[in-house]
């Protein structure tokens, strides 16, 4: 099967499967493994922040493939100013040993004006410290402040909570995004783990001779314009996530999953940070 991508403002096409860091770097070598093996197999993007404190982790698990890696990084709201932003993202750059971040994020709406975090993203990939740039946990109304700044139509994603049970996005987020080539990275994409013992989700696993973790991956891929990040931190993760990318849906389980967990309609406040 013939897998469809994800392509970015910069023009690299990315697979809409990805792997998710937060909470890593407690069993620092199976994390780098795992990591190591998501890239052999195609899932390309790692997600990680300054947050996180786990970006030396990311750096060592690339270091032998960096330029088949697509790094995502994030800087925090405290962080955010014009001149903050310039020295959070060296410190990325530092700490992830790579010579610029394919991605870069504002992790969350802070104090600071959007105009100067924008100025300082802009000049970043300007000076190529950064590919791209984009936003996370905005909004749409936020995002259209984003736009409407100088260069804001460079805005190259917009990274939010996006589950089963979180499906507020759905109402107007992503479509919003997706009528301006705006990817989404859903952060999250599995929920908490009770969601894996879901008795409808376990029925639909059973009909396609899958697990309810390749069900609720499946599902979200199943939506364009939408690239899931799980954390997998064993190579046995990796590889059962891997797997969602060749499972298709069939309308009978699209309209169970409705009826387990309804689609949003009305407008929901944005879940997450």
């Amino acid at each position: 099967m013939e897998r469809r991508l994800i392509t970015f403002r910069s023009g690299q096409r990315i697979c809409p499967l990805g792997q998710g860091t937060y909470r890593m770097g407690h069993r620092r070598s199976e994390e780098i493994q795992a990591l190591r093996r998501g890239i052999e197999l195609g899932l390309t993007l790692i997600d990680t922040a300054e947050m996180y404190g786990n970006e030396d982790l990311v750096g060592e698990a690339v270091r032998p493939c960096r330029d088949k890696a697509f790094i995502v990084s994030k800087v925090l709201p405290g962080n955010a100013s014009y001149e903050g932003t310039k020295r959070a993202c060296e410190r990325s750059l530092q700490r992830l040993g790579t010579d610029y971040i394919d991605l870069y994020l504002l992790h969350w709406i802070g104090r600071y004006p959007f105009a100067e975090t924008v100025r300082a993203l802009v000049e970043l990939r300007q000076e190529g410290k950064i590919r791209d740039w984009g936003m996370s946990n905005l909004d749409v109304a936020d995002m259209e402040r984003i736009l409407s700044l100088p260069h804001g139509e460079d805005c190259a994603a917009d990274q939010v909570l996006y589950n089963l049970r979180d499906r507020g996005v759905e109402f107007d987020l992503i479509p919003w995004c997706e009528a301006r080539h705006i990817p989404v990275m859903a952060y999250t994409p599995l929920g908490d783990g009770r969601l894996r013992a879901h008795k409808t989700l376990t029925e639909i696993a059973r009909r396609h001779d899958a697990t309810p973790t390749q069900v609720m991956l499946a599902w979200i891929m199943c939506t364009p314009n939408v690239i899931a990040i799980p954390k997998a931190g064993s190579v046995a993760h990796v590889e059962e996530n891997v797997r969602s990318l060749d499972l298709v849906l069939m309308d009978e389980d699209l309209r169970d999953i409705d009826a387990a967990f309804p689609a949003p309609t009305r407008k929901i406040p944005l879940a997450g940070w």
